[in-house]
């Protein structure tokens, strides 16, 4: 499987975030089977915080759900060689060496080891509203949502760095998503994918911000709260 090119193309995107330290495997077995039938594209497996191996919880989801299983790791911890792949995230909007170019150094040997099929991510914080886990953990400050020009500045430094995605988050739960005027302005300056996650809570933000840029869109909070909205989530795709 090329990893990138399921990535890539003209179609909208649906992602599902499951944060194995806040969801059950019960549940994330549920979520994971709904979203496969309602046509998402990708299951994300990935939290700030994670305590334990994530090889059991993987190989339990994909016993029963046929998307692609893909690490959206806050460390190099949370590595496991039963995903399909990974995204090698840069936190490009701090200034955390760490984030930028440590953790991957670390993890890099067993990523190969494992076979891993890797993109490498440009992984831009944005205010929204409160201080998310990312922020907090990763000691960086968020890109207040006002500042366009740094964002966009970042998401094109990123690109001619030879980052193959750009991922805009707002953070787990957050209290405003990305603004559809940023991803319009972001999409107007690189070529390469945008990601959007964080406070997707509604359909119709979903769809705003497919139409003005976005190609793939990251759900988990508020599909965590309520399960139906799988299927409401979904009907944007149509």
């Amino acid at each position: 499987m090329n990893l990138y090119s399921l990535f890539i193309g003209k179609k909208k995107k649906l992602a599902l975030l499951i944060d194995p330290d806040k969801t059950s495997l019960t549940n994330a077995v549920t979520l994971s089977k709904e979203a496969m039938e309602q046509q998402f594209h990708f299951v994300f497996i990935g939290g700030s915080i994670i305590s334990e191996s994530i090889d059991n919880y993987i190989k339990t989801i994909k016993s029963s759900c046929s998307l692609p299983i893909i690490l959206f790791p806050g460390s190099y911890f949370q590595l496991s060689k039963f995903a399909d792949g990974l995204l090698l995230l840069s936190l490009i909007s701090g200034r955390n060496p760490e984030y930028l170019i440590g953790q991957h150094v670390i993890a890099a040997p067993l990523i190969k080891k494992y076979g891993l099929a890797t993109i490498p991510t440009g992984y831009i914080l944005i205010n929204g509203g409160s201080v998310s886990s990312t922020e907090y953990m990763s000691n960086t400050k968020a890109i207040p949502a006002l500042k366009t020009d740094i964002i966009k500045a970042t998401a094109l430094a990123g690109e001619m760095l030879g980052l193959k995605l750009i991922y805009l988050e707002a953070g787990s739960g957050a209290k405003n998503p990305v603004s559809e005027q940023i991803i319009s302005e972001i999409r107007k300056t690189v070529s390469i994918p945008i990601i959007v996650g964080g406070g997707i809570s509604d359909p119709k933000q979903l769809k705003l911000m497919f139409n003005t840029g976005a190609d793939i869109a990251v759900i988990g909070t508020a599909i965590e709260k309520d399960k139906k909205m799988i299927k409401q989530f979904a009907k944007v795709l149509i």
